[in-house]
């Protein structure tokens, strides 16, 4: 299957589409007449303006004052490149890696960046072919955009720089030679196109938000094996209470909740308790906000990967050539510090549910085992839940609030979104965690309700963790019960 980079909004859907169905890119004829149309302009507009040009005929950042001759043109984009490439810490993960080539073409394909349409075809042959450059994830301030991740991303495109290709790490000469492709010969402006832009944030963050959509809708899921193995009452979760704050998330949660415990033998039985505590009576508010901010995010992500986020920026039809701050990643900096605190509750939340399924409360044993004492049983499950809700809680502290300035100070305000989403990455897979943890003690809980049935939905859900995940009689090895568990969500179809 092949999908046509054009100006049709691109949406996150389609993103989780492209990767999911393992789709190849092709750029339809609008977005090739768009490259070359600008390419055009941008060569006619050197040939016959005699003011500098930010970023085509001089320096960058401070030394955008100092001129460079025409003959020196395709060095300096080649510097850039090679200068700017000064990423340290973890490799970016693969799965990302190709989303930043998916959302760097995409913003190539405006036209409004003056590269050469071969640049942008040599992105979709990495792409198509699975070379995934080696790029690292500390670096960048998130304004000139992600300079130094998106130095590593392209200097493959010069023979440059190491890449994957089938599981193998080697370098970008070595890919060269496999494919016959010739290095790229940077012309003017190319390597700010490149480099100027906001594909690592943009990346991290539609891997975050995917990911984000998941969580919730099994934080959902599995809140509903807790409550019933909690015994908890329904009641909080009828739409006349959520009507009069009517919150989408929120009736949405509760609508879930209900729908998932239809039916269930132990639901509706008669409780001698008067109500929950909070960590299931005011799930659908827990739960809901964070959907809520979740679908908010989306808009901003969305509009993000639909952008051309480079510097300067070039408008043919109106014969302007502007250097602005399109790179500048505040918006998703502070979309992705919000991201990390909205998942995180879910963790949070998960937790504390986790806590009471193990308090010897309604019926259930101390630490969900029928001996303990003898036994520790989910005593440390529960631990290990704390530790990483308390991380989390760490990881949450937003970065947007921060700025230091670079580039002797002509860089003066930065939005430090890259860190921003290499921290709701992390956040992400720690609350994805908790909540198979969660899964774990519920599904331990809700055998103790026996011979109680529960309803179709939880009986079919645990059946299915029950082919991964065996019930705990006595104490046992659990680490490999708890990644199984992860395992388990991380693959479960939706």
């Amino acid at each position: 299957m092949i999908h046509y980079i054009s100006s049709e909004r691109f949406t996150i859907e389609r993103v989780k589409e492209i990767i999911a169905q393992n789709m190849q890119l092709a750029l339809s004829e609008d977005a090739i007449a768009r490259i070359q149309k600008c390419r055009s302009y941008l060569d006619n507009k050197m040939e016959t303006q005699k003011e500098p040009i930010y970023g085509v005929t001089t320096g960058f950042g401070s030394l955008c004052n100092i001129s460079v001759s025409k003959e020196e043109l395709s060095q300096l984009q080649k510097n850039l490149v090679m200068s700017h490439a000064c990423g340290v810490g973890d490799e970016v993960p693969q799965e990302v890696v190709k989303l930043m080539l998916l959302m760097k073409i995409q913003s190539l394909s405006y036209g409004h960046s003056g590269v050469q349409l071969q640049t942008v075809q040599r992105l979709i042959d990495f792409f198509n072919n699975g070379v995934y450059p080696v790029v690292y994830q500390q670096g960048s301030l998130g304004a000139s955009g992600d300079l130094a991740p998106l130095a590593h991303l392209c200097l493959p495109l010069l023979g440059l720089g190491e890449v994957y290709y089938n599981g193998k790490r080697c370098s970008a000469e070595e890919v060269n030679k496999i494919f016959g492709w010739e290095s790229i010969e940077l012309q003017s402006k190319e390597g700010l196109a490149l480099l100027n832009g906001t594909q690592f944030m943009s990346a991290f963050g539609t891997w975050c938000l995917l990911k984000a959509n998941r969580l919730v809708a099994l934080a959902d899921m599995i809140m509903s094996v807790s409550l019933d193995a909690f015994d908890g009452r329904i009641e909080p979760f009828c739409d006349e209470v959520h009507i009069v704050r009517p919150h989408k998330g929120q009736l949405d949660t509760a609508r879930n909740i209900r729908r998932y415990t239809q039916g269930s033998q132990i639901i509706a039985r008669h409780k001698e308790h008067v109500q929950d505590p909070y960590s299931f009576r005011c799930v659908p508010q827990v739960h809901g906000a964070s959907k809520d901010s979740v679908a908010y995010i989306a808009s901003v992500i969305e509009t993000e990967i639909n952008s051309a986020t480079d510097n300067p920026t070039v408008f043919p039809d109106q014969d302007m050539v502007v250097s602005a701050g399109n790179f500048h990643g505040q918006p998703l900096a502070l979309v992705l510090d919000f991201l990390a605190i909205a998942v995180a509750e879910l963790g949070n939340i998960s937790e504390r549910r986790t806590y009471q399924l193990i308090a010897g409360k309604r019926g259930l044993p101390h630490f969900l085992v029928a001996n303990p004492g003898l036994n520790s049983g989910f005593m440390i499950p529960q631990y290990t839940a704390a530790s990483i809700v308390s991380q989390t809680k760490q990881l949450c502290t937003p970065a947007s609030v921060d700025s230091i300035e670079s580039s002797q100070g002509q860089e003066d305000h930065v939005s430090m979104g890259a860190n921003a989403a290499t921290k709701c990455y992390k956040v992400m897979q720690n609350v994805e965690r908790v909540l198979a943890i969660e899964l774990f003690n519920a599904a331990q809980a809700l055998e103790f309700r026996r011979p109680l049935k529960s309803s179709d939905f939880i009986e079919n859900f645990v059946s299915e963790y029950r082919k991964v995940v065996n019930f705990v009689d006595n104490d046992e090895i659990m680490y490999t019960h708890i990644h199984n568990s992860v395992k388990f969500i991380s693959e479960y179809e939706l």
